[in-house]
Formats: structure tokens, C-alpha cells, sequence
């Protein structure tokens, strides 16, 4: 302040003043940050625990370190896309489970056809087709995709010139399904996979015989016509 050209100091009054305001402002800074945390705290989904430490132990003294290393890498998968869009999880599911090395049934578990649960894919380090499949589908279920978007669809592979399992994926019941796949690894539409026949496909809802690029005709009798899907399902009750 300045009196006839002189500088005059600022009253003590004036001081605590400007000390306030700055405070008020900090404080309001510091309100904002907290709230927005709290909002963001109370939209987030908690990871859900989709292995124990218990099969984790028992990997490692079945199939060796390597083993658990894998499973904790699949727990590790779910906790950072738990809240990340459909269509971030879909991509980091399938290039996840794609990692993994392909080897037929008979050479694997000396069975003609033998469908392992993620668990027992991720243990050895090796699937086929249906393996691949089911551990996509049950991973996106568990991140919180509705059961309605999945279906597990067995396609002719044209150049191939043999049965396939995919996953496919419905955005919404109109939408051209997107194919889930680890022959071809990038995700496409349907409709740009003119190498898959559709044959049926089924989740836990149901079973149906496949139209062209759709979900198709509902079965009677459903999932229960499919002895090994069943079997499965009892094997995952167990782990």
C-alpha cells in the first residue's frame, strides 16, 4: 500500500486475510481430489478370485514352478481388466490364453477328446481348440461379460477341412458376432471369416444350432446333449 509515493506495510489484518483465502482454496483442491477418488473408489468392481493359493501350490508340485507362474499370471489378467471396457478385455483374454502352445488331445491326455478346464490348460502350458474356448469364456464371465454375449461355437475350419471351436462374442442380439479364435488370433467379425463354417454353438443357457453368422435355432434339451461340456462342469465344481 503506498501513501504519498511511500510503500507502507500491509495491515496484520490484511495479512491473515490473503492467508485465508489461500488456505479456503487448498482446502476446496483438496475436497475436489478426495471426492473424485471416492466416486472412482465406489464405481470400481473388486477383482474376483478365480484361482486359490491352494491350486497355485498344487500346480507347482504337479507340473512344476512354471505352473503357478502361469496361474498367478491368469489371477494377475483378471485384476488389472476387471474394470476395463468389453472390448479391452476381449482383446487382452484372447491374446492372454493364445500364448499358450496347441497340442492335440491324444497327445496330451491320451483321450481322443478331452476338454480341460483353464486350470488344467494353464498347468501344462498347452490346449487345443476347446481349451482355448472354454478358458476365454469362463475368464470373461468371471470380468463381469454377461453369459448372454458368450457363446462357445463349433465351426468347420474350411482350409483346415476339420471341426473348431471358437468363441464369439454378441455386443448386443443383432450384432454380427466378433470370433475369438487361435488359429487366427486377430479378433474379427464373423463375417470376415469366411474360413469358419458355423455349425452350433451353446453356453450355460442353452445349446443352438447355428444360422449363418448367428446364434441360430434353440435344441431341446440343450446343454445336457453335451457330455463333454457336463463332464467339464463337474471337474470345475472340484477345483
Amino acid at each position: 500500500m503506498k501513501l504519498n509515493g511511500y510503500q507502507l506495510p500491509l495491515l496484520p489484518s490484511l495479512y491473515r486475510l490473503l492467508q485465508m483465502k489461500q488456505l479456503l482454496r487448498l482446502v476446496g483442491v483438496f475436497l475436489c481430489v478426495t471426492l473424485t477418488l471416492a466416486l472412482n473408489g465406489a464405481k470400481a468392481t473388486p477383482p474376483p478370485n478365480i484361482v486359490s493359493k491352494q491350486d497355485i501350490q498344487d500346480a507347482i508340485q504337479k507340473y512344476g514352478l512354471f505352473a503357478g507362474r502361469r496361474l498367478e499370471a491368469w489371477q494377475q489378467l483378471v485384476n488389472d481388466n476387471v474394470n476395463q471396457p468389453e472390448s479391452v478385455q476381449l482383446r487382452n483374454v484372447n491374446n492372454f490364453f493364445n500364448e499358450v502352445r496347441f497340442i492335440s488331445d491324444i497327445d496330451h491326455w491320451k483321450q481322443t477328446d478331452y476338454w480341460a478346464t483353464p486350470i488344467e490348460m494353464l498347468s501344462t502350458d498347452a490346449g487345443d481348440c476347446e481349451d482355448y474356448t472354454i478358458a476365454k469364456y469362463f475368464t470373461l464371465k468371471a470380468l463381469g461379460v454377461s453369459e448372454k454375449k458368450l457363446y462357445l461355437t463349433y465351426v468347420k475350419a474350411i482350409r483346415l477341412n476339420q471341426a473348431h471351436m471358437v468363441l464369439t462374442y454378441f455386443k448386443t442380439p443383432q450384432s454380427i458376432p466378433l470370433v475369438l479364435d487361435n488359429i487366427n488370433k486377430r479378433i474379427l467379425e464373423a463375417t470376415k471369416r469366411s474360413d469358419l463354417v458355423p455349425i452350433y454353438s451353446f453356453n450355460g443357457d442353452g445349446l443352438w444350432l447355428a444360422k449363418q453368422r448367428g446364434k441360430g435355432r434353440s435344441v431341446s434339451g440343450g446343454t445336457r446333449k453335451l457330455k463333454a461340456w457336463n463332464n467339464l462342469l463337474e471337474r470345475l465344481k472340484t477345483q
